[in-house]
């Protein structure tokens, strides 16, 4: 009452009626506003579509006010966390910017409609806005992170727990079908999904994603190698956590896509931490067989000199790693183009191919049919080493580019066997090559199909490693 009193004195004093009059009829606009949110905030907890219109009629700008707040509590919000799929999907569609939202705890209102076991609604939403599955809340997790949490089993029997398990296994498969790039979005802490499941203990999510990563081609590497703000990879998190269900699936699965000696941020490898458990008490004798079969080193144990080969190899490894979709695809074009220019070039030589069989004694220069003309001088000789190491490095780029574990993979390396063998067999009809070569044509795209596979190998694992298994392999044919 005195701050009345004292306002109204200095009203009078200043003489500013009309000024006062102004702010009082500010603070009634805005008790109104903020009693109607809060019709409007009861009225998305009822779900109720038509009591949304009625007040929306009173004030047409009443959802552009609550826009203007970073965080807020919106009307999706309230509907999100009461599980009303028909008054959500309407607001998602008047105000598509509430999706992203953050209320003042920092989550948008599709983590609460998630956190109050909401799937199928969750699953109605994303049929409207496949963009929900990338919407980062609080410590920029997205839903997925949030689905490959632990399920709470306060309060459920082993039935209930096992069907709530399945429903969220299912909305891991439904947001990765809808946005497999989802599987990329990482949190604050630079944690994937894959990362986020093994600290809350997930493991039948862990082992979802680590199946789907190997069916999608280039993410399993990306992932299984990312590491978080400590430098831990996934298999890092599995050990330190003593998971030894994790570990054996990762390594049984994705042993290809795991770099097994990879240091974290304080420069210890997997065996370390495993060693720095057993410092503490746990002992894990079927980890460390696990490890040790893996070829787990500790980091004193690491080579720390290695080869050229080895060098440039590590370097190719970089340079792949680091490629994005978009120039793949286009260094594929490029592979592919010069693959059809070398393969043409040797079914069509220059200087043209000879029509027809001229053997006579007289003649020197007597020839097949199909031979190229010029196949004696010194410039085809040049020209056809030239063009067959293009072919071949092609290939191998490609094999590289489109790895061999991938479907799609095999069946390039399938057609690049026959086209292989149609270019040696230009190569030898052009030369005018002996017949006893045609026996070894068939067998050569074998040799070489043998060889990219090595190379991927030799990219995993080091040049040292895979000519001792080249030798023992070969030992063991010929002894």
């Amino acid at each position: 009452m005195g701050d009345r009193i004292q306002r109204l004195n200095q009203v009078a004093q200043d003489g500013d009626i009309d000024a006062e009059i102004q702010r009082l009829n500010g603070i009634a606009q805005q008790g109104d506003i903020d009693a109607k949110i809060q019709r409007l905030n009861g009225i998305a907890q009822q779900g109720d579509i038509g009591a949304f219109y009625n007040i929306i009629r009173e004030d047409v700008k009443l959802l552009e006010y609550i826009d203007k707040f970073p965080f807020v509590d919106t009307p999706l919000h309230k509907s999100a966390f009461a599980g009303h799929s028909p008054f959500s999907i309407e607001m998602m569609i008047l105000k598509p910017s509430f999706v992203s939202k953050r209320n003042p705890n920092g989550h948008t209102p599709i983590y609460l409609a998630l956190q109050n076991g909401h799937t199928e609604m969750v699953r109605q939403l994303l049929q409207h806005n496949a963009d929900l599955v990338r919407v980062k809340g609080r410590e920029c997790m997205t839903p997925l992170h949030y689905a490959a949490t632990t399920i709470g089993r306060e309060g459920l029997t082993p039935s209930d727990y096992e069907a709530k398990t399945k429903d969220y296994l299912a909305l891991l498969e439904n947001f990765l079908s809808v946005c497999s790039d989802s599987i990329t979005d990482m949190t604050t802490r630079n944690e994937t999904a894959l990362h986020v499941a093994l600290k809350n203990n997930n493991l039948e999510a862990f082992k979802f994603l680590v199946g789907w990563l190997l069916r999608k081609w280039p993410y399993w590497r990306k992932i299984l190698e990312q590491k978080d703000v400590e430098g831990n990879t996934v298999l890092h998190i599995a050990i330190s956590r003593n998971q030894t269900l994790a570990v054996s699936h990762l390594l049984l699965w994705a042993r290809e896509f795991v770099n097994i000696n990879k240091k974290n941020l304080e420069g210890k490898t997997a065996l370390d931490i495993f060693e720095g458990q057993r410092s503490q008490g746990v002992d894990n004798s079927e980890m460390r067989v696990i490890l040790e079969r893996a070829g787990a080193l500790t980091a004193s144990s690491l080579p720390t000199v290695t080869s050229y080969a080895d060098n440039l190899i590590i370097r190719i490894r970089r340079e792949l790693k680091g490629l994005t979709d978009e120039r793949r695809n286009a260094l594929l074009v490029v592979v592919a183009l010069l693959v059809t220019v070398s393969y043409q070039a040797a079914i069509t030589p220059p200087g043209g191919l000879w029509q027809d069989d001229l053997f006579d004694s007289n003649i020197t220069a007597s020839h097949r049919a199909g031979s190229a003309i010029a196949r004696r001088t010194g410039t085809f000789a040049i020209f056809l080493v030239f063009n067959t190491i293009i072919f071949f490095y092609s290939i191998a780029t490609m094999a590289f580019l489109i790895p061999l574990s991938e479907f799609f993979g095999v069946i390039v390396a399938s057609i690049s066997f026959y086209l292989c063998i149609g270019y040696l067999s230009s190569l030898m009809i052009i030369t005018q090559a002996p017949n006893w070569l045609a026996k070894i044509v068939p067998i050569s795209p074998l040799i070489i199909l043998f060889i990219l596979p090595v190379a991927l190998k030799i990219a995993d694992k080091g040049l040292g490693y895979n000519l001792n298994l080249v030798w023992k392999v070969l030992k063991r044919i010929y002894s």
